[in-house]
């Protein structure tokens, strides 16, 4: 592939031959295997009908979250209690790296469909047994407060 040309990637191209967590289905569409793209990756995800994730982060990776469909719901920890981002279309998620979380689609009949950019290349996801991670690898002073975002957003609900 060329750099100095556009890259189209139609919906009946995308590939589920990409990291999964259990309850949800990742689909591929930019990325270095797709485009060649070299510090970006982008994908659909699909959340059935009362079904939730497992628990998982996206190590060293930021990711952007939006909301296509459905009223997909993200859980992560803060101050040690289970925080719950109750989302619409339209909305964005913004999840920083090294952060526990899951998504959890509560409608009993509407999937819950998201687009998703990484900035890494590649799509990296890190199942988890539960919403916590003592400390992200290569951090061993032991910090807890290694999974919040290195500047303070606007409080938001």
């Amino acid at each position: 592939m060329t750099p100095d040309r556009l890259y189209q990637v139609r919906a009946a191209e995308l590939t589920s031959d990409t990291a999964q967590t259990s309850g949800m289905r990742r689909e591929e569409a930019i990325s270095g295997a797709t485009v060649g793209s070299e510090k970006l990756w982008t994908g659909r995800t699909i959340v059935g009908p009362e079904v939730n994730s497992g628990d998982h982060h996206h190590g060293e990776s930021e990711t952007s979250i939006y909301v296509v469909s459905g009223h997909p719901e993200f859980v992560f920890l803060e101050d040690g209690a289970e925080r719950r981002l109750r989302t619409e279309p339209g909305d964005f998620v913004y999840v920083p790296p090294w952060v526990p979380h899951r998504e959890e689609n509560p409608d009993p009949d509407e999937e819950a469909v998201v687009v998703i950019s990484r900035t890494t290349q590649e799509a990296i996801v890190v199942n988890l047994p539960g919403l916590w991670l003592a400390e992200p690898p290569g951090k061993a002073d032991g910090d807890a407060a290694w999974h919040r975002p290195r500047r303070s957003p606007p409080d938001r609900e």
